[in-house]
């Protein structure tokens, strides 16, 4: 018996319909407005591993299954990685970043840059640890601009309605 869930974009929230046979056709009324038509949500019904309900994880501004492929690559590849050649931790340290969507802090991406021209790491830092240390190494690539307003994650209505 399937449970289906709708979002009202009059009230920004998500709601909940049981259903006691496979519907995919019937689209049910906003419980709350009475004249909104609902739109259908792909729900998950099923997931492991992940964060704690009502952590922060909601809001994390990255995409986390990017982020975790990127991980899952980092680890691949570093289990080859010649330690003492900074030019490949460089060059892992381009992978990841692409992998997972960010762009390199000026910093950061000067740091690497040396790497990539097999500089010593520890000179690197000692020359640059303040000016890394002060920025944010990564942002998104795909980061809306300021101007724009931030659209607010609908709420959860709790209530299972019948459909």
């Amino acid at each position: 018996m399937p449970i289906y869930e709708f979002y009202c974009k009059d009230c920004n929230t998500i709601y909940s319909f049981f259903s006691k046979s496979v519907n995919t056709t019937k689209i049910p009324m906003c419980p709350k407005c009475k004249t909104s038509k609902l739109s259908r949500q792909v729900s998950v019904f099923s997931v492991t591993g992940r964060a704690k309900e009502g952590s922060d994880a909601d809001d994390l501004p990255f995409d986390e299954s990017k982020m975790e492929r990127a991980i899952q690559m980092l680890g691949r590849e570093a289990e080859n990685i010649n330690e003492e050649d900074p030019r490949q931790a460089a060059d892992l340290m381009r992978k990841l970043s692409d992998a997972a969507g960010f762009k390199l802090g000026s910093g950061m991406d000067e740091a690497i840059r040396r790497l990539e021209k097999g500089e010593d790491p520890d000179r690197i830092e000692s020359e640059m640890g303040d000016i890394l240390e002060q920025e944010e190494p990564f942002s998104l690539s795909g980061k809306k601009s300021a101007g724009r307003s931030k659209r607010t994650a609908p709420l959860r209505d709790e209530t299972l309605y019948d459909l």
